[in-house]
């Protein structure tokens, strides 16, 4: 609900206010606080919190956990308090740092600067979601923090069709509407998980600074300390990924107007494969590989990883496909009306394109990554990572004067396969994973139909001029629900033909030998 809520939001946008210097302007000022956001909120501090929140449970007791919550969410109010502070008055440090390009164009700049103020207290509403949605978690509530990112996108819908038109009346910039819903995104956000946990009777009881015998004693405490220690490796494993962002936004910011923005709607769409596909495999991976870990199971283990794998190549392949050759016809769909152009479809396009390199990689890393979590290695991945940012900056020095924000786009997705390679290296390498037989086979199998089902994309993509058809939206719809239907009935069918018993592989004791291989 939250990608398709999430997309919704993303083709209003683009609808209204089309890819240009103010688009990019907020996505700039945005992207700043979900940079703090992913560094300590759903990064670093979940990462660390919630283990040691588990642990707390199991060992000491509701009545101690809840003390430590009540330690952890005092000393995490006030850090955010002046981390809010400092980031509003150095807003205009921070716009320079991730985008300086925007200085071409003053009134996009300044813009920047002001939103960035007015969303900077964001991090604050996510960081405290974070730590709620980590005790409803831990007490096995898992529905409220499923579905509290939905509100976010509601928000932001709300304002880009009902308080942009009356900002414009005002004489406003359309484009500020949407700092007003991405607050009320966060008040509304919080302000559920808050109800959540007053009604589990799981409220933190806040220590303020002015009492300061109990507050310092909150930072002293054992849980805190634990978790600030645990913070360490984890904000660093996080950073690496936020600093290719920052830098990649950095350099589309000097590139012509509307880049910054063509970048995001081709991101918004390589995630949701992404998130539909890896974050579900990770999800179901995860624990299943630390209890076969913790059991010494490693053959169920190495069985594990190679079912993730398995299926990141039969769902991966034919998205990935349709990334690369049916890229304009669903920008075209999706984003092609009201104020996004012709050019804005082919820019975004292009950028699309280059993400489809590397989808594979970016899903098997959701499939990988835990297998280095669950035997508690997590220093490997972060030296790849490292590696790998080094490795896609240099591909930025030769792809961006040739293809502009699409070598932005493209170096990113070699960056993922190399990533992936790496992982799966050095978790063979290591012995933690054997690869199962059956793996030729399979891979003639999916190459087979995904050829069909790539050649049919092909076809369609250049049989139908699919920004002409702008002014008959619903057969453009249509059109485009139709051949992706005809193509997954296609690769579906020949997989079936060639043998493969997809529905078996549902099964995670599912093995190559039990579906023919």
């Amino acid at each position: 609900m939250s990608r398709i809520t999430g997309m919704v939001r993303e083709l209003l946008m683009a609808s209204v206010f089309g890819a240009n210097a103010m688009t990019d302007a907020f996505n700039v000022a945005f992207r700043i606080p979900n940079l703090f956001r992913r560094l300590f909120a759903e990064g670093a501090f979940s990462q660390a919190f919630v283990p040691v929140l588990a642990s707390t449970l199991q060992e000491k007791g509701a009545d101690e956990t809840q003390k430590l919550i009540a330690q952890v969410a005092s000393v995490l109010l006030s850090v955010l308090v002046l981390t809010c502070v400092l980031g509003v008055l150095g807003a205009p440090l921070l716009v320079w740092l991730m985008a300086s390009g925007l200085e071409q164009t003053p009134p996009a700049q300044q813009a920047a600067v002001v939103m960035t103020r007015w969303m900077f207290p964001y991090i604050a509403f996510m960081s405290l979601v974070a730590l709620a949605a980590g005790v409803l978690n831990t007490w096995r509530r898992f529905a409220v923090p499923a579905m509290t990112p939905v509100l976010l996108n509601v928000c932001m819908i709300a304002a880009a069709y009902w308080v942009s038109p009356w900002f414009v009346t005002m004489g406003w910039p359309g484009i500020d509407a949407m700092v007003v819903g991405v607050m009320l995104g966060g008040v509304s956000q919080l302000s559920v998980q808050l109800w959540a946990l007053k009604r589990m009777g799981l409220s933190p009881r806040m220590v303020w600074p002015w009492q300061w015998q109990a507050y310092r004693g909150a930072w002293r405490s054992e849980g805190t300390q634990k978790i600030l220690s645990l913070m360490g490796p984890a904000l660093l494993g996080v950073s690496v990924a936020q600093l290719s962002l920052l830098i990649n936004t950095q350099i589309a910011s000097h590139m012509a107007s509307g880049s910054v923005s063509w970048l995001s709607y081709a991101d918004r769409l390589m995630e949701f494969p992404t998130a539909l596909l890896g974050v579900a495999l990770g999800v179901v991976l995860t624990p299943q590989l630390s209890a076969a870990r913790a059991g010494q199971e490693l053959e169920r283990y190495s069985a594990l990883l190679d079912w993730g794998l398995k299926w990141v190549l039969v769902l991966c392949a034919p998205c990935a496909l349709a990334l690369l050759v049916f890229a304009k016809p669903l920008v075209s769909v999706l984003y092609h009306y009201g104020a996004f152009r012709a050019q804005d479809v082919e820019q975004t396009a292009l950028a699309l394109t280059g993400y489809g390199v590397g989808l594979m990689g970016l899903v098997a890393i959701k499939v990988l990554a835990p297998g280095f979590y669950a035997a508690h290695d997590t220093r490997t991945p972060v030296r790849i990572a490292v590696g790998v940012l080094v490795f896609t900056q240099l591909l930025n020095v030769v792809l961006v004067p040739v293809f502009a924000q699409a070598g932005l786009a493209l170096s990113i997705g070699v960056g993922a396969m190399v990533n992936a390679t790496c992982l799966w290296y050095f978790l063979k390498r290591s012995g933690r994973y054997t690869p199962q037989p059956g793996w030729g086979t399979l891979a003639l199998q999916v190459g087979l139909a995904s050829a069909g089902a790539g050649a049919l994309l092909w076809w369609s993509a250049q049989h139908w001029d699919w920004v002409g058809l702008q002014e008959q939206a619903l057969m453009r719809v249509a059109l485009m629900a139709g051949v992706l239907a005809m193509t997954a009935l296609l690769y579906a069918g020949v997989l079936t033909l060639l043998g493969l018993k997809v529905k078996a592989m549902l099964n995670p004791q599912w093995s190559a030998k039990s579906n023919g291989i």
